[in-house]
């Protein structure tokens, strides 16, 4: 502070967010300089400086009682004022979000989007760089095109649509996917489905709490020269059998590129890997299989951030491997996805934070249909989904999850909420007594596949 360093009293190792007393110091008059400097290497967060001069600790944790001292020092409500009112809410802005606004817009609905981060596009977007994979159909494709920094051009037609307001960098507490959504009852699927639930053969004998882990995004290169490296004490001691760092994402949409590589030698442990897990790819980096990606996610990502430095709704059907593999006909299939079953192993026996396995089935190469019931909540009754979290198994869900697939489901949902607005229902009621009124529409707003034949839609 100024020009004085601040002792840190009795600094200690945590797992979790805490509140650490810097002591009590004496300021001149006016204003002073505050700078912060990480005493464990780098990456340390900052969530918060309190200065006080009453004694009393800020209150720990972040329960009903924190939130609340923490509004009113930043001088919010403590209860949200009701702003605007709109047809449609969308929350979260990736390729399916941004997808749905859209469409949703151009039916003429007033759409409000709320999104966590500064950039659209998820995976997609600029912060990360992916390609989305899946049927890619003409709404996909425009909302996908780059700008020349590399940013999705999904924000510039967002912002060009007069029934679009979004809320860029906020966070809604209380959709299917946080903690209050799941009290509010939203019935929800989670982990793997055993093989005898669903006749699926790619599903395990019996049932866990397993899903798919997360990924924490780097890039690495090699310097010209050795360059200096702080010590990290939180880091994780990992030797050189995982210094493949090949399989880089370099820029966005230049996926597997190369990357560092330390090299073996006769001394190094022998690998005996599956021929896809001994591919160069990163994003072998995953943790949190057994975890609530939820409840848990501060802990999965500091987990991986150390390594490399050292659910679904459940909705009116649920679609599985069989309808998929079979290309089942459903009378309200409204969409239809493509590409191949993705499904991730950890587990490996020296490291938690790198796949065991991963298993990937090209099926026949044929895109399936979606029916609508898999698109909306089964007991909530204005909750509709796309994306990772419709209604389907672990497998089916290993596909429908890619971004382009997720954009088709988007349009279908937008379409949907357009209707059960005119016709004051619900998506079940869309469903029941408008469902030739959806597909038509839908049809008509995704476009033709980028395919030789025709759909049967």
């Amino acid at each position: 502070m100024g020009e004085r360093w601040v002792q840190i009293l009795a600094p200690i190792i945590r797992i979790d967010w805490f509140w650490e007393s810097a002591g009590q110091v004496n300021l001149p008059a006016g204003e002073t300089k505050l700078v912060l400097h990480d005493l464990t290497g780098f990456c340390g967060r900052c969530d918060a400086i309190f200065f006080s001069r009453d004694k009393t600790p800020p209150p720990p944790g972040a329960d009903g009682v924190a939130r609340s001292w923490r509004r009113q020092l930043l001088g919010l409500p403590d209860k949200p004022v009701s702003v605007e009112s709109f047809d449609v809410v969308v929350i979260g802005g990736g390729i399916p979000g941004a997808a749905a606004v859209l469409t949703a817009a151009q039916l003429g609905q007033r759409v409000a989007l709320v999104h966590n981060r500064p950039y659209l596009g998820g995976n997609a977007s600029l912060e990360i760089g992916l390609s989305p994979r899946g049927i890619i159909g003409p709404v996909v494709e425009k909302i996908s095109k780059r700008t020349p920094t590399g940013d999705l051009k999904a924000r510039q037609l967002l912002e060009a649509e007069p029934n679009v307001t979004m809320f860029l960098e906020y966070t809604v507490y209380g959709t299917v996917v946080s903690i209050l959504g799941l009290l509010s009852g939203a019935e929800t699927l989670y982990s793997e489905e055993s093989r005898a639930e669903y006749g699926e053969g790619m599903a395990p004998a019996q049932g866990s709490n397993i899903h798919h882990g997360n990924t924490v995004f780097f890039r690495t290169k090699d310097a010209d020269a050795p360059v200096p490296f702080p010590a990290v004490p939180w880091a994780t001691e990992v030797v050189r059998d995982f210094g493949d760092l090949n399989g880089q994402l370099i820029q966005p949409c230049f996926e597997n590129g190369t990357g560092p590589k330390v090299e073996r030698t006769e001394n190094s442990p022998s690998l005996q890997l599956p021929r896809r897990m001994a591919l160069p790819l990163t994003h072998f980096w995953e943790y949190g299989q057994h975890l609530d990606p939820y409840t848990q996610g501060e802990h999965i990502h500091d987990h991986l951030l150390r390594a490399i430095y050292g659910t679904f709704s459940n909705g009116d059907y649920v679609l599985n491997e069989n309808d998929i593999r079979t290309h089942r006909k459903f009378p309200d299939a409204v969409v239809q996805n493509d590409g191949a079953f993705c499904l991730h192993y950890g587990g490996d026996a020296k490291y938690n934070f790198r796949l065991k396995f991963w298993e990937w089935d090209n099926r026949d190469g044929e895109p399936y249909d979606i029916p609508f019931r898999c698109l909306y909540s089964v007991n909530i009754n204005n909750l509709i989904i796309a994306g990772k979290h419709v209604s389907a198994t672990h497998v089916a869900g290993s596909n429908m999850k890619f971004m382009g697939n997720g954009g088709q489901h988007a349009i279908a949902t937008a379409v949907a909420a357009q209707l059960y607005n005119k016709y004051n229902t619900t998506p079940r009621g869309v469903y029941k007594n408008h469902l030739e009124e959806l597909r038509a529409k839908v049809l008509n707003m995704a476009g033709k596949k980028n395919r030789a034949e025709e759909s049967h839609l």
